[in-house]
């Protein structure tokens, strides 16, 4: 299979999964030691650190504020929402993914983060593993992107990130727990990626053909400047190959 030389947006993407990973060890790494070793909340400490909840607000807030305005460095898949990226086609019939499963998704998100919730609200976890959730799903946002997505797979549907309807849901869905965790840095973060959830929804509705490939043509993946299902492919490729060189190796072992 001919090699494919990486996109400048799949390259960002990776090293946004870089960050965000070791920012999630380094988190679960303080977690679990001022809880088991200090018997202290993870937060506390770092009340006591403020240029480290500064650093991680800022990295977070100015991803977010990037999203507000059009970027070559972005995903088409969020992208899409901006007037200069609308490239009539010359249909004019706009056909959308189900909009019941997008429903669907925004359910299950919000009943699974509910009952996180109710267990911080009587005490059972702290603001630290609600902090740490949102690290969590911040790395898992990077491989929903790069590697495999269920929202995609099993409900939405789509063939690929870039006609995605839920694309911007991502910060939304990322700072959900902030919901529950008092404090400026927390709530503002929260407070942007609802404001960016909210630019994304309204756009949809007040402009629809731009999220449909059939009459964007911006959307068509001649058009595509992410080319990741070509990565992506590249990668299924490669673990077929090691699948069967590890089949191979075990039947000759047996032997």
């Amino acid at each position: 299979m001919k090699k494919r030389k990486i996109s400048v947006v799949s390259a960002w993407h990776y090293v946004r999964l870089i960050y965000r990973s070791v920012l999630f060890v380094l988190l679960m790494i303080g977690y679990i030691l001022y809880r088991v070793r200090y018997r202290e909340e993870l937060t506390s400490r770092l009340e006591r650190m403020p240029g480290i909840f500064i650093v991680m607000w800022a990295l977070f807030a100015v991803e977010m504020v990037f999203r507000f305005f059009p970027s070559k460095y972005e995903s088409p898949g969020c992208q899409k929402q901006f007037k200069r990226n609308y490239v009539k086609s010359g249909n004019t019939e706009i056909e959308i993914p189900d909009n019941h499963a997008t429903v669907f998704v925004a359910l299950i998100w919000i009943v699974s983060n509910a009952v996180f919730g109710a267990l911080h609200m009587i005490g059972l976890l702290d603001d630290g593993f609600m902090i740490l959730l949102c690290s969590l799903y911040s790395v898992g946002d990077m491989i929903c992107i790069l590697f495999f997505c269920p929202f995609q797979s099993w409900f939405l549907k789509n063939k690929c990130c870039t006609v995605c309807r839920i694309y911007n849901w991502d910060y939304a869905m990322m700072f959900t727990p902030l919901f529950f965790v008092q404090g400026v840095l927390s709530w503002s973060l929260l407070a942007l990626s609802i404001a960016l959830l909210f630019r994304w929804e309204i756009t949809y509705y007040r402009h629809p053909e731009r999220f449909s490939e059939n009459t964007n043509e911006y959307l068509k993946c001649a058009n595509c400047t992410e080319k990741l299902c070509l990565h992506k492919t590249q990668l299924r490729t490669l673990w077929k190959h090691i699948e069967e060189y590890t089949l191979d190796r075990v039947g000759r072992l047996k032997k």
